[in-house]
This record gives C-alpha cells, structure tokens and sequence, in this order.
C-alpha cells in the first residue's frame, strides 16, 4: 500500500489542498530561500531548515526531532543533495504525525457499540467552538447518526443563542437552560435526554474560560461527574478545539487545557485562512493526542477528518 494512496473523494481533496495554500506557499517560500544556492544538504543547510520550521509554526520541540531524523539520513546516507529535501521532509513529517495519528479515518463515525456516544467540546471563546460543534453534528447526522446536542457554556448567553441556531440548521433537538445555570445540569439533563430519545450521538458544549485554570479543572471534573450519574463512562470524547490561525497560542491553550482536563482528541480550525498549517504537525506531535477535525473552510461541509496522508500529501503539494 502506498503511504500516500488517495482516499479521499476529489471534492474533499480540492478542499483541502485550497484551505493548505496559504500554509503550503509560505513553508516552500522559505525553504527554497533556505537552499538556494545550495546542493548539499550540510549544517547551514539544516539550520536554515530549522529556522524554517519554527516560523512556520511547528513548534521547537518537533523542529527538533524533525532536524534530528533528517541529520541521520544525512550521515547514513552520506551525501544527500536539496533536491531530495521536499522529499525527505514528507517522509519524515509523515512518519511523526503516524506516531499519533493511528489509522486512516476519512469518515465521521462513532462506535456502534456505545449509545448513546458521549463527546464533551472544550476550548476557549472565539476558536470556531460552536461551529465546529454544529458542523459535527450535520456529518454525524448525514451518517444516518441521531444527535442530541447540550448548551452547558451557560456563561455566556451568545454561546446558548449559537448553539440554537445551529440546531435549528442541521434539524437537531438542544437541550438548554438559562444563562448563568448550572453547567453540570445542562450536562445531566443533555445525557438523560438522549438516552430516553435513543439518539447515538451526545454533543456538549462547555465554557472556555482560561483565566483561572483551578476553577476551569473544577468545573470540567463536575460535568465529567454528573454525566456519569446517567451512564457510568461518560464522556467516551473529550474533544479540544484549538484556532489554528492562532499559530503558538494555539499551543498554550492545548497545554492550559490538556492540564485541566483529559483531553483524548483535538480538532484544529480556520487553517483555511492562515500559513501557520504547521501548527497541527507540532500540536499532535507535542502532546501525543490525535488530532481527529480540522477546519478548511467556512461550509458546513468543510470540517474535515483529519486524515494524516492526505495532510502531507496537501501540504507537499507542489
């Protein structure tokens, strides 16, 4: 089996490679600054690669196992000319997001076996949140998936009124109470409310307050808690949502947020608008948790399963 074998339809391959242009453009307007001139890939060659991937926003510690590995095809191979580099930078990109990344997911499932499937959102205000939650729940629901959707962000009126709008959009029922209510009571409620529907999916929304991270951690292990009063290991996801847009403040927030909770999947939004795509290389690599989403685009189509060949490959574009 090819490594970069085609799995994704041509309509949602066109979309992601249109959503990494602006990522993919600034990476290789750089790299071939890096190596113009130059036909051996050597030490000024490397350091000029690292520069490269720290401003594209891979982070430090995965520019540095990426050097690393390349360092060592470099003295295995003994003469390694720039040429190769593209080449070798997509192997070796590939083989590290393949370290988290397991699987080659290019559907929006969930395990027939647990019903209903209990995904609880987290992520500060302003990173696509919301959408993302109502996008979720348009794909799950075109899989022929009963959602049920849970407005527990009760810190923030706006946060209820949105996640309305998408339920009247996508045709699926919320369960909301009024702003300033308990968030672990709209939890309990959502869950309770989709085990009499029998739906198959759960979606909770949270709060994304990060100004006091003991108070944010309470409030989570609260939710967590009352779920589990309805159905014993609620939540089966706990899904993170980080504005890819936001470059290196999108891992501070992993970090706040991967602290405060458990954190078992990411979803990595607005790379359509950005060239820092770099960042879901560094973010999966540095806290060793899939990335599951991402957002290439504004459409309700355009929440994509992150399928790390089909990254690569879009990202390696030429």
């Amino acid at each position: 089996m090819s490594l970069f074998k085609k799995m994704f339809s041509r309509e949602k391959k066109e979309t992601l490679d249109k959503g990494l242009e602006k990522s993919k453009n600034d990476f290789f307007s750089k790299l071939g600054k890096a190596v113009a001139g130059k036909s051996k890939v050597d030490d000024e060659v490397l350091d000029d690669l690292e520069d490269v991937l720290v401003s594209s926003d891979v982070g430090v510690g995965t520019t540095v196992k990426i050097i690393k590995r390349i360092e060592e095809r470099v003295a295995r191979d003994r003469f390694l000319g720039t040429e190769e580099l593209n080449r070798i930078l997509r192997e070796e990109i590939a083989a590290l997001l393949s370290e988290t990344n397991s699987g080659e997911a290019t559907n929006f499932h969930v395990p027939a076996d647990t019903k209903p499937y209990v995904i609880m959102v987290v992520g500060v205000n302003g990173v696509g949140k919301t959408t993302t939650i109502g996008k979720l729940a348009y794909q799950f629901q075109k899989e022929g998936k009963k959602v049920v959707l849970g407005a527990a962000d009760t810190f923030r009126a706006a946060a209820i009124d949105q996640l309305q709008v998408w339920a009247d959009r996508v045709g699926v029922p919320i369960v909301k109470q009024n702003m300033g209510s308990d968030p672990a009571s709209v939890a309990f409620d959502s869950v309770q409310s989709a085990v009499k529907q029998q739906a198959d999916v759960v979606i909770i929304d949270t709060a994304g307050r990060l100004h006091n991270k003991v108070n944010l951690m309470n409030e989570l292990t609260k939710v967590k808690r009352v779920m589990q009063k309805v159905i014993d290991n609620a939540p089966h996801e706990v899904l993170l949502v980080l504005d890819g847009s936001t470059g290196q403040n999108a891992f501070e927030q992993a970090k706040q947020f991967t602290a405060a909770t458990e954190v078992t999947s990411l979803a990595v939004t607005k790379l359509d608008g950005t060239a820092k795509g770099g960042v879901v290389i560094g973010i999966s690599d540095q806290f060793q948790i899939p990335v599951k989403y991402i957002g290439v685009g504004e459409g309700i189509e355009d929440l994509q399963v992150f399928n790390k060949f089909e990254f690569v490959d879009s990202f390696f574009k030429k």
